[in-house]
């Protein structure tokens, strides 16, 4: 067992492992969805986007996003 922590294991003694800072930071910053699975076979998808920190003080989360999406979608639609 590792000295440092005795819960835990060997196998996940990360003490001689590094890192790579900024790995999958250009990835992240396109979005990514996921998938989860049900028991059923059917699975839900979410997408996820990043906002820039000066957006992001106008909409804290994800509704307060959707909630200005969907106003701009209405909007559009009865323009045309």
């Amino acid at each position: 067992m590792n000295k440092a922590n005795k819960e835990m294991l060997d196998e996940y003694d990360f003490t001689k492992k590094k890192g790579v800072r900024g790995k999958y930071y250009d990835a992240f910053k396109k979005g990514y969805s996921v998938r989860v699975y049900k028991d059923d076979g059917t699975f839900a998808e979410e997408y996820f986007a990043s906002i820039e920190a000066d957006v992001h003080k106008h909409f804290p989360n994800s509704e307060a996003v959707n909630n200005a999406l969907r106003s701009l979608i209405t909007n559009q639609s009865a323009k045309q």
